[in-house]
């Protein structure tokens, strides 16, 4: 609709604003649009409040869309045609806002990557020692490294992830009364209760994202340097931080599947004692009291 025909229309009824509350005769100079679909005294709205209303609820977004507050019209908003420079601007914005996430989801990826394979080949090293880790590599088709060497931190999170002691610990629970290490051990687990304690948490502890990641990646630093005090008559690198690795491993299975146990024992062999009046606070006696004689 033309400003013409608005302000011939305008001319035949009062107009005011819904957002300033003025009327034509405040302001004679005043432009004035309907907007949307309203009547009444919601119909019409200066140019001026209503760009500032719309600016308000734009946030700085001037593409975002706005919609009348009590009909829901969408607003019909025209801006003046860009200039060759800022049209071209303009587009190359637009692109980079779209492009930037997925290099930036790209680079952080490559980043993953180039980690987990400088990772790998530094386990390698320490695992076969510094100079056959680098024959090793040296020797090897590159397309295999860079296909294996990251596969080395990725399986070793998934092996932290594996827990084998929780199926031990339901053997032992479930079969202990047969086994007779245990009287050495807990010799008063059966004797003094038969209860079964309700396991309100699961038998290990729940995963820890950065747990698992810090166990899985010093895994390998760990099992060079338990192989080295433990084994350290074994020549070969490999065989001795093999040996170490799977050392430690189980006997810190061990350790923890005793704790657990431990926990467990002291759980199911727990009383209630009866109530004592006598350890009863004073202050707590006082009280009731009190609260009695009211």
């Amino acid at each position: 609709m033309s400003h013409s025909r608005l302000r011939d229309e305008a001319t035949s009824e009062r107009l005011s604003c819904w957002v300033c509350f003025a009327t034509d005769e405040d302001d004679t100079e005043a432009l004035w649009v309907r907007p949307c679909r309203c009547r009444g005294t919601t119909k019409w709205v200066h140019q001026t409040c209503l760009q500032r209303w719309v600016d308000e609820k734009q946030k700085g977004n001037g593409s975002a869309k706005v919609t009348c507050p009590q009909c829901n019209t969408e607003y019909t908003i025209v801006f003046p045609r860009l200039g060759p420079v800022v049209y071209l601007m303009d587009i190359a914005d637009k692109i980079i806002y779209k492009t930037c996430p997925f290099v930036a989801g790209g680079m952080f990826i490559g980043s993953v990557y180039w980690t987990a394979v400088t990772y790998g080949a530094v386990t390698v090293m320490q695992v076969l020692g510094h100079k056959e880790g680098l024959n090793v590599m040296e020797r090897a088709d590159p397309l295999f490294l860079l296909i294996g060497l990251p596969t080395i931190p990725v399986m070793l999170i998934l092996g932290k992830m594996v827990r084998w002691e929780d199926y031990v610990l339901r053997l032992w629970r479930k079969h202990s009364s047969k086994l007779p290490l245990i009287n050495y051990l807990w010799p008063d687990e059966y004797s003094r209760s038969s209860r079964v304690p309700a396991e309100t948490v699961p038998l290990s502890d729940p995963i820890s994202a950065t747990r698992v990641l810090c166990g899985a990646l010093i895994l390998p630093t760990i099992a060079t340097v338990v192989g080295k005090l433990m084994f350290g008559s074994v020549q070969s690198n490999f065989q001795r931080t093999l040996l170490g690795g799977i050392a430690f491993i189980a006997i810190k299975g061990v350790l923890k599947i005793y704790y657990k146990q431990s926990q467990y024992h002291r759980q199911a062999n727990r009383i209630i004692k009866d109530y004592d009046e006598d350890t009863t606070p004073a202050s707590s006696a006082s009280n009731t009291s009190s609260v009695g004689f009211q």
